[in-house]
């Protein structure tokens, strides 16, 4: 006998400002009271000053279950959870998986109180855990060679050794579906093809980079693009899309 089927479609998701409605290192630092060069323009990369900022926190008392508490509380961005609630009748059709540049102990803690994580295969992301002090400790998730992004994320290049690492498992998705806000989004979404769909959120910067590229070259930019304000949008189009595939 074979075995079940595998899905169809891939769904990539951002975090920050896509699935939960702030960025979350934001709301970390938030009331905090910083030392002046943590509040200036960060020197070296961003993911060095949050790594600095985060120890700051812990030497200050700042405790896990504090930190717990501030990422579970973050809100979902408009309509998430709806997309959620769909997402989940229909597992069998869709796999995600979460590429952020924010860090693996928030995102876990934020998607099991919203009661998500389950439907992940995969969260990349920077990884993040305390020490034997209490410290959230951050790293940087891998080093690359682009250009366009930050030395310590290149979001294209994950998503092209997933979508390696699923074809050498007999996974061919018929079409990818990335839903981002940021520039950093921008460079792994230029890979799509005329078969996936870009789903920006409408006015960031993701969003406005695509527009700049279509006016630019136009046809470069391959996917379909569909803008949203709530993820009840991207939940239609899946809607639709199943509608007519099923």
């Amino acid at each position: 006998m074979s075995g079940p089927h595998p899905p169809r479609f891939l769904l990539v998701f951002d975090f920050d400002e896509t699935i939960v409605d702030e960025n979350s290192d934001d709301s970390v630092l938030r009331g905090r009271a910083l030392p002046e060069p943590l509040r200036l323009s960060p020197g070296g990369s961003y993911n060095e000053h949050m790594q600095r900022a985060l120890a700051f926190l812990g030497e200050q008392g700042v405790r896990p279950a504090e930190l717990r508490a501030v990422y579970e509380n973050i809100p979902l961005s408009p309509g998430m959870a709806e997309l959620f609630q769909l997402l989940s009748k229909h597992q069998e059709l869709f796999e995600l998986v979460l590429i952020s540049d924010a860090n693996t102990f928030g995102i876990e803690a934020k998607l099991r109180a919203a009661g998500a994580r389950s439907l992940f295969r995969k969260v990349f992301s920077n990884p993040a855990s305390f020490d034997r002090r209490g410290v959230l400790t951050l790293g940087p998730y891998h080093s690359h060679k682009c250009l366009q992004c930050p030395a310590n994320m290149c979001k294209r290049k994950i998503l092209g050794e997933y979508l390696a690492e699923r074809a050498r498992e007999d996974v061919e998705f018929q079409r990818v579906f990335y839903v981002g806000d940021g520039a950093n989004d921008f460079c792994p979404a230029g890979t799509l093809t005329a078969a996936d769909v870009a789903f920006p959120r409408k006015g960031y910067p993701m969003h406005r980079l695509i527009q700049e590229s279509q006016e630019k070259q136009p046809g470069a930019f391959q996917a379909a693009v569909v803008p949203w304000e709530s993820a009840v949008e991207v939940a239609r189009y899946l809607q639709e899309l199943l509608r007519r595939k099923c």
